[in-house]
Formats: C-alpha cells, sequence, structure tokens
C-alpha cells in the first residue's frame, strides 16, 4: 500500500516549491496529517537541497498499519530530527537514537519525509503523544528546539542547586530559561543589550548581563552550566572568568564552522567540560513534554501559512535573525 501527499521542497537556488511525494507503507507506519510545523536554522542550511523540508511536525494520526499497537486514528502526535534507526549498534542499545550511525536523520535519508508537507509517514516509535494541555502549535517547537535544551539540562548532571548561565535570548535560549527555571536553578542570562532584559527575567531569569562591548562580566556567584545558543561565534575569553571549576559548557550551536577563540588554559585550569550534545533521543521527548504540560512552559512563536510564500518568509525571517523566538507553518486545510 501507499500513500500520495503534498509536499513543500527546497531547490538549487533556495526557492520553496510546491511537490507531491509517494510512499510505500511498511506494517508500522503511521500516517500523520500534519497540523502544524516548526522552523530552525536547520532548515535553513538545507533549503538548497532537493529534498521535503521541516523537522518540528505535529499532527493528527490520520491511519496506522497492522503491526501498530501505540497508537490510533485522531491521536495527537509529535515527532523530530530522528526518524529511524538501526536498533542493534552500541548508541541503539545505551538509547542514544541520535548517535547511531546509521539512523534515518533529517536531511540524511528518507528526503521524501518532513513536516512541512500535507502528511508523513513514520515509524510508530519514532511518534510521542502531544499532552492534552499543550497545544499542536506550541508543541511544534518543542520537537527540536525544546528537546534540545531540555536533553542538555537535564541528561549531563545539572542540579537544581546549580547557576545555569544562557547565551542569547532566541529560538533556543527562551526556552532554556523557562526549563532551567522550573528545574529550580538561577538562571543568568546574558544577551547582546538591554533590549530583552524584562522579558527574560518574566521567564524566570534571576540575572541579566548585556555583554556588546564589555570585556568583564560583573557576576559575583560563578556559574556551573552555560549553554551558548547563538548562531554565530562567541567570544569565549568574556565568559571563562565565570565559570565554577569542573563547569559545563555546552555550545548549542548551528554554525557551520569551528570554534574560534576557544582558551585552552582556563579549560584545562578549572577541569571545565565542553560537553557536545545534539538533538535528543527519543527517552528525553515523553518526559519532556511532560515538563511542559506540568509547568506551562510556551515557546514564543510568529505563525505563517503553510504555503510557498509562507515558508519563504518565515525563512527570511529566521535567516535575518528577525524571529521572535520560533517560526510555526500551519497547515491550510
Amino acid at each position: 500500500m501507499s500513500i500520495e501527499y503534498t509536499v513543500f521542497k527546497g531547490s538549487e537556488s533556495g526557492r520553496i516549491y510546491k511537490a507531491s511525494a509517494n510512499r510505500q507503507l511498511r506494517p508500522d507506519d503511521v500516517v500523520v496529517k500534519i497540523t502544524h510545523s516548526g522552523l530552525c536554522y536547520s532548515d535553513v542550511h538545507f533549503k538548497h537541497r532537493d529534498m521535503v523540508l521541516g523537522h518540528e511536525g505535529v499532527g493528527v494520526v490520520a491511519s496506522v498499519g497492522p503491526a501498530c499497537t501505540l497508537f490510533k486514528a485522531g491521536d495527537r502526535v509529535g515527532w523530530g530530527f530522528v526518524r529511524d534507526t538501526c536498533g542493534h549498534c552500541d548508541m541503539c542499545y545505551e538509547g542514544e537514537d541520535m548517535y547511531c550511525e546509521t539512523a534515518d536523520t533529517y536531511g540524511n535519508k528518507s528526503l521524501d519525509t518532513g513536516s512541512l508537507a500535507s502528511h508523513a509517514v513514520i515509524r510508530e516509535s519514532f511518534l510521542f503523544t502531544i499532552p492534552d494541555a499543550v497545544s499542536l502549535e506550541d508543541a511544534a517547537p518543542m520537537m527540536c528546539a525544546g528537546a534540545t535544551v531540555f536533553e542538555a539540562l537535564t541528561r549531563y548532571g545539572v542540579k537544581s542547586t546549580d547557576r545555569v548561565g544562557v547565551i542569547g535570548v532566541g529560538g533556543l535560549g527562551h526556552l532554556a530559561i523557562q526549563f532551567a527555571a522550573k528545574m529550580g536553578c538561577e538562571v543568568v542570562v546574558f544577551s547582546s543589550t538591554d533590549n530583552k532584559r524584562e522579558e527574560a527575567l518574566a521567564m524566570g531569569a534571576t540575572e541579566f548581563y548585556a555583554v556588546k562591548g564589555v570585556t568583564e562580566l560583573p557576576v559575583e556567584r560563578k556559574i556551573h552550566c552555560l549553554l551558548s545558543t547563538g548562531s554565530g561565534q562567541i567570544p569565549w575569553g568574556l565568559y571563562m572568568p565565570i565559570m565554577a571549576p569542573k563547569g559545563k559548557i555546552f555550545p548549542l550551536t548551528v554554525e557551520i564552522g569551528n570554534f574560534v577563540g576557544l582558551p585552552a588554559l582556563p579549560i584545562n585550569g578549572k577541569g571545565l567540560t565542553l560537553q557536545g550534545s545534539t538533538v535528543a533521543p527519543r527517552q528525553v521527548f515523553p518526559k519532556m513534554l511532560a515538563q511542559v504540560a506540568q509547568h506551562g512552559i510556551k515557546p514564543i512563536i510568529e505563525t505563517f501559512p503553510m504555503t510557498e510564500a509562507g515558508i519563504a518568509q518565515a525563512m527570511e525571517r529566521v535567516e535575518s535573525g528577525k524571529m521572535r523566538y520560533r517560526a510555526v507553518l500551519v497547515a491550510q486545510d
């Protein structure tokens, strides 16, 4: 059995265009009618490829294969960057889906599957239930941005008594502030200017520092965990003096290139950990969504119609850095 559906694809020129796709259905496949899709900077990177765009998908189950046991038609579901894994490598056995070397990840395999489409065909075991307390509109950015910051904050030893620094109040940063605050952490925010001070404090930040043009940060108590959530290069030397011994630094960036100016002496002298972290494995999503529902964590979003023009407009705002703070595409039928 197969299904034909509408998709929105990138192209060599970067123009978004509407097309059709056809997928053969496997016994454990779920057909999802997409209602909303988040958009992030990874999508900007892929807009010049002939592939279906989008990886922050949510919607309603339209049908399930004969081997499916977890979902039924009408269920609200979402999925993220990873759509399938081999299931038998060391990383799969350890529950680290995103590090499976043969995983079906966005932009890697299944280029006819994305969240900028009328439907998606996703293996049942890679779908997640969206809690009733969370709107589908708000759930979409959680399928990548929310899971990415939650992964860093909950799987590498960050404690409620820690002081958590967040560099940047943007697509990832504004969610990191909320999650860390609800964990009980003191949240120290660093942004270029004072423009977002009141907003960051309202989200749960306890301290705020404008860093543009400064050579020293007047932070009295050290930072145990520092999340860099921007897309550009960071002046790492500015932050080394405020890091606590044995602290962790998470460079959660989609910048394609090398880290510049990362000083070796403070890292070694303080025993700091530069902790790489990418999208979350499956085990994280239900926990993250439960926290979103329990604490009312909400992304700040701008909505656009899921059309060629709407996607192009959203892409332009993301690429120019004008988005506040996550784009959500809304299905038009």
